[in-house]
């Protein structure tokens, strides 16, 4: 698929693998928007997402297809990620998730060390390289295109959790991946879109108690980022280093503005997904307090 790009992509794949089918944009709708394009012109039993600043181990597909035999309750396959320029460091090996609704990739920047070679649950993959059962799309639904890029795997697989599907990492199916080559790592737009989707996020899926509790998470994590950038620790660091304290400030105002400017319709989408959620509030909390993550651990890592 060649979602509204102008650098040429779409003749050199025409001109040189003209077995692949290929489904032109007429212009670019994001992470969300041009996969979900995608995903319906697909059929199989089995959607398989792969980002174009990726490459893959020869066997990565059939990898996730032969741990998806047989496990009919099983929704979403994480692949092992790995960094593009150092393969021995982990990008992710699934996500977690903080308690304002913002997740991170598990074991990111860690020195591989085989200490993820087991195959087991997670909570959700990173739709950078992941596997989806299309009976569990067919229930829940697509990527939500109001996200365009960001978080939007992160409210698919919270879909898929709550509707009582599982989600498994296979850590033989490895990927290797220029972590933010889209958008760049600490651009404006990514701020902006990571923080006003990680706020749908939260109004969407979470119970109302951690929604009550969140300004507290979020004040904590703001705190750890306002240290990272004076410090010049973590992405928060980095940010300031390249724009200023008031461009972050301007940024997240933007962000809430926009989340909160369609709270009414986010609403509707929580009462209406309801219908749909078959894993008790327990359950759904355990699964948050088992995956989740320290506001340290985003604010202060890179």
């Amino acid at each position: 698929m060649d979602n509204g790009s102008s650098d040429g992509s779409a003749e050199l794949v025409r001109g040189n693998y003209p077995e692949v089918r290929l489904l032109v944009l007429p212009e670019n709708l994001g992470f969300a928007g041009g996969n979900n394009a995608g995903i319906r012109a697909a059929s199989g039993l089995y959607i398989a997402l792969l980002n174009n600043d990726t490459k893959t181990d020869p066997e990565w597909l059939a990898t996730l297809a032969r741990s998806a035999e047989g496990r009919p309750g099983i929704g979403m396959w994480a692949s092992k990620i790995l960094s593009f320029t150092d393969p021995d460091v982990i990008d992710n090996v699934g996500l977690l998730i903080y308690r304002d609704g913002l997740a991170r990739g598990k074991g990111r920047l860690e020195h591989d060390r085989g200490q993820y070679d087991l195959q087991n649950e997670v909570l959700l993959p990173s739709g950078c390289a992941a596997l989806y059962r299309k009976a569990m799309l067919d229930e829940i639904g697509l990527f939500d295109e109001a996200f365009f890029a960001y978080a939007d795997d992160v409210d698919l697989g919270l879909r898929g959790r709550l509707a009582g599907w599982g989600c498994v990492f296979v850590p033989a199916a490895k990927v290797y991946h220029k972590y933010s080559a889209s958008s760049s790592a600490y651009s404006p737009l990514k701020a902006f879109l990571v923080e006003r989707n990680r706020i749908w996020v939260l109004l969407k899926y979470f119970p109302l108690t951690f929604i009550v509790l969140s300004p507290y998470y979020t004040f904590k994590r703001m705190l750890l980022h306002l240290y990272g950038g004076i410090t010049g620790r973590g992405a928060s660091g980095k940010f300031i280093a390249q724009h200023s304290g008031l461009k972050v400030a301007g940024v997240l105002i933007r962000a809430w503005w926009s989340a909160f400017s369609i709270l009414i319709p986010i609403i509707r989408q929580r009462l209406d997904f309801k219908k749909k959620t078959r894993l008790s509030r327990s359950a759904f909390i355990q699964l948050l307090n088992q995956y989740g993550i320290s506001a340290s651990e985003i604010a202060l890592k890179d």
